[in-house]
């Protein structure tokens, strides 16, 4: 990895940071027993469908806990939302919301149950196929109906942002839309609720944060300077604190800290005014869809090949990554440049994530139909620069290994 730095070097241009909007309408109700105010952020006399995933928001109360917020709604549950919200499945969720006339969705989970109540949101008014809305990104999106928050997985931030990813396996696509109209109205983010958390999916959740922050971060300078800071704020607190949650699961200071942290990386505010690569993230879509595997385990595997692949056209921002969040200022440029990305690939060990293909039980790859995927999804030029070809994402899958 010694030649990292020569690898694909993009001269500099001096760039000052881009223009931007930014407009973020949904109200975070955040801290201890936040969820019984739910309530009053509802219009009165809404017919509402609660959407949650598996049982363990049942089991651990916290469905109940919003049942009986919502006491004098009229209320209709809809259960089993998957991990890669499955668009057949929203289907379902949709074709109830019709039938009972809902006007008012409430998601209780994690990012896929969010970002599948984000789609049924918009589907139920449509008259369309419903996957027509996920075609060029959410731009068919001209209407949805209200919908709230209440989060107990943090990691995707779709709590706070106008995002929503679905899968569907049939025509073996995932999909991300982005639309104002899924924004939510609220959210409650209570720590206390995400303490019950299996270790697996807490260690996730940091790891997808983390390279949120990354993939508005980690690009090339154009003097984003609050941008740049916040950034580095935020990966420092996830190292700080993301091994602690693992240790103390109890620790309500660390489960705050994570859950806000988590909700800041990416709702729009440290990705304003500078530019985005998420190549790694469109690239995880895929071996998900092949092999079945957690989103943030695809990041974990993907980005420090990734770094390394790319390092040339990131010359400038890993060695203020390294300075500034690893603390590596000495040293020839290339070698810095390795030991940040070195230093990244044990953090995410350090969470109990894998960092190879072979580590997640995936002993040969199939990179002709990885390819073929990109091609058919049209993810043929991804990252800040377009840079990343199919032929590049072989050079990468081949270091994953």
């Amino acid at each position: 990895m010694g030649d990292v730095c020569q690898k694909r070097f993009f001269t500099p241009v001096e760039l000052n940071m881009l223009n931007f909007t930014f407009h973020n309408p949904t109200k975070v109700l955040f801290g201890k027993n936040t969820i019984h105010q739910l309530a009053g952020e509802i219009p009165p006399g809404a017919r509402v469908m609660v959407a949650f995933g598996a049982e363990s928001a049942r089991k651990y109360g916290v469905l109940d806990e919003v049942l009986r917020a919502l006491a004098g709604f009229d209320v209709t549950e809809f259960g089993g939302i998957e991990a890669n919200p499955e668009y057949d499945k929203l289907c379902s969720g949709i074709a109830l919301a019709r039938e009972k006339k809902i006007d008012f969705l409430l998601a209780v989970g994690g990012g896929s149950v969010i970002d599948g109540t984000k789609f049924m949101a918009a589907a139920i008014p449509f008259a369309g196929e419903p996957y027509q809305l996920m075609e060029n990104k959410g731009a068919a999106i001209r209407q949805a109906l209200p919908l709230g928050a209440v989060l107990t997985l943090p990691a995707s931030g779709s709590e706070m942002n106008n995002r929503a990813i679905i899968s569907r396996r049939a025509v073996n696509w995932k999909r991300a839309a982005m639309n104002d109209w899924f924004f939510p109205r609220f959210a409650v983010l209570d720590p206390t609720k995400t303490c019950t958390l299996p270790p697996m999916q807490t260690a996730n959740g940091v790891v997808d944060t983390f390279v949120h922050v990354l993939e508005q971060y980690l690009t090339y300078p154009v003097q984003g300077k609050v941008q740049d800071r916040l950034a580095e704020g935020l990966l420092l607190l996830l190292i700080e604190e993301g091994p602690k949650a693992l240790v103390e699961p109890e620790n309500y200071d660390v489960r705050a800290n994570l859950m806000w942290a988590s909700t800041l990386g990416l709702n729009g505010l440290i990705g304003a005014g500078v530019p985005q690569d998420w190549a790694a993230h469109r690239a995880g879509y895929e071996l998900t869809v092949l092999y079945g595997l957690d989103h943030a385990r695809t990041l974990a595997v993907l980005v420090p090949a990734m770094l390394q692949v790319r390092a040339g056209g990131k010359k400038e921002k890993l060695l203020q990554y390294g300075e500034r969040v690893w603390g590596i200022s000495s040293g020839a440029e290339d070698v810095r440049i390795t030991a940040a990305i070195e230093k990244t690939k044990a953090f995410f060990g350090s969470m109990g994530l894998p960092t190879s293909l072979s580590g997640c039980g995936i002993e040969k790859v199939d990179a002709d139909r990885f390819i073929e995927l990109l091609e058919e999804h049209g993810l043929t030029a991804m990252g800040e620069r377009g840079e990343v070809t199919p032929a590049m994402m072989r050079e990468i899958l081949a270091l994953c290994a």
